[in-house]
Parts: C-alpha cells; structure tokens; sequence
C-alpha cells in the first residue's frame, strides 16, 4: 500500500485524531496508574497487531521479522520509547503539558532528518515550523505555569525520539531500498510490556480500566502507528511531525468536552497558530506541486 501524497495527509489527520484520544480515555481509568496503564496499553497493541499483520501482510510478516535489518529494530526501539514516555508523563501531568512538549517534534525531526540523511527542507516547512512553534509557545508558556516539571520531563523523550524514528522511516529510501517498518510498531509495544512489566506489578486495575487500555491498545496505538508507517513511504519526516502537531489540538480538544480540562484563550490562540501552519504548509505544496 502506497497512498498518493493527498491520501497520506488525509490518512495522516486521521492518525492523529486516533493517536488524540489517549489523553481523555486515561482520564477516565478508575484504578490503574502510571506503569500499569502503560503495560496494559502496550499488551493489547502487542495482541492487536500480532492478529492484524498476518491479516494484513500474510503468515509470512513473522519470518521477515526474524530477518529483518536493524533499521526495523532501531524504529521499534523508537516506538517503545515514544509508548512508554507518553503514558508515564500523562500520570505526571495535564492532558495538554504533555501534548504542547510532543510538540517541538517538528524542528527535532527537521534538524534530525537534515543532519542524518541530508533531507533538504523547503521554505515553507521551514516557515510553518516557526508558526507552528508560535503558536506552541503561546500556549505552552500558560500550561507550564504551575505544572509538575517531572512529567515534562518525561514527555520529551517522545519528540525526541519520534524524530529519530521518522528519519530512520525516510533512511532506507534514500538508499533505494524499500524495507517494511509496519512490523516495528509490534517490536516497540512489545519492549514497552516488557520494560514495564516489572514496574507495573502488583496490578490494581478494574475491568472497566483494562477495557478502556484495550481499546487505547488497537485505536489509539496498533491501527494509527501502523498506517502512520505506510504514510511515511509518502511524506517527509518534517511534514509528518508536523501533521503530527493536530494530535496536540485534538487532544486538547477531547479533553476539553470529554475530561473537563478547560484551555485558556491563549491555548485556543496558540492552536488556531498551528492549524494555520498545517494548512499553509500543504496549500504551499499543493501549489507547488511539492
């Protein structure tokens, strides 16, 4: 599966309206925390994809795997650091704490993919990652106010290696290789169980919050990072961290309607800043033809 570069931006908000729902679903778990929400979550991604890549790709996606390049290893290194820090750092902190930090994603990326693989970045990625950084400061200077600093913390280890994971999926094409990085996903959840595994035990959570974690594991991780991958083949890591952006206003969002936690103006501002980033961006390079 190759989508045309209009069907992987599509696919691409699709993504982050899934990815989105975390932050409100957490919210509402009744015993479960910290570790064990993490375990959980990534258990059901791991039973999740274990079903859905054979259905998908064929039996023969596990033979693959054993003789897969360390390019797919290092993304699922990737994953699990991204799975395991953004769980962890939501019991720390607020919904959008957690959400703005992810956000200095894009000029990681950017700054990651130029120094790595020489990904040369247009002017107006370039511009859209100052607006979008714009609006990001406009709202992160009002959440920080107050916040635990722990969970900030924590939380930019995802950024950090999201930008290193959507530079490893751009590498092999560089070199004219087309490896498959969907498998990686499954590598990071299963390193995210099995480090937080230990830390996760003696387990407290209801049957009500092991639901919800299920249904974070397939809706909100298993199904969105694997078509995130195919959308990769497409887009550039800069554009994808940056379409990756409208998880933090999504997620601001359901949090606002679903969990009570109210945005001040200058997060509503801050957000309108990034909407408007993504869409001069894709408007620019739809004129462009880029």
């Amino acid at each position: 599966m190759k989508p045309s570069h209009p069907q992987a931006v599509a696919l691409m908000v699709a993504v982050t309206l899934m990815w989105s729902i975390a932050g409100v679903v957490t919210r509402h778990l009744e015993q479960a925390r910290s570790f064990e929400v993490t375990f959980w979550r990534s258990f059901f991604t791991v039973l999740s994809l274990l079903a859905l890549l054979p259905f998908v790709q064929g039996r023969s996606v596990f033979g693959k795997l054993r003789r897969a390049p360390m390019a797919l290893w290092l993304s699922g290194l990737c994953w699990g650091v991204m799975f395991t820090a953004f769980m962890v750092a939501l019991t720390l902190t607020s919904v959008a704490n957690v959400l703005v930090t992810m956000a200095f994603g894009p000029f990681l990326t950017a700054l990651v993919a130029r120094a790595v693989i020489g990904d040369r970045i247009p002017g107006r990625t370039w511009l859209a990652i100052v607006v979008a950084g714009l609006g990001i400061a406009t709202m992160y200077g009002t959440e920080v106010a107050g916040s635990q600093w722990a969970g900030t913390a924590v939380a930019l280890f995802v950024p950090l290696a999201a930008a290193g994971n959507w530079t490893l999926t751009q590498w092999p094409h560089r070199g004219g290789r087309d490896i498959d990085l969907v498998p990686s996903v499954l590598v990071g959840a299963a390193l995210s169980s099995l480090a937080t595994l230990p830390l996760a035990m003696p387990f407290a959570a209801s049957w009500h919050d092991i639901g919800l974690l299920a249904l974070l594991g397939v809706l909100q991780l298993a199904i969105p990072c694997a078509l995130s991958v195919v959308c990769a083949r497409v887009l550039k890591a800069p554009e994808i961290a940056l379409l990756a952006l409208l998880e933090v206003i999504f997620g601001i969002l359901l949090a606002w309607i679903g969990a009570d936690e109210t945005p001040t103006q200058a997060v509503l501002a801050g957000g309108t800043l990034v909407i408007g980033a993504l869409v001069m961006n894709e408007l620019l390079g739809w004129r462009q033809g880029t």
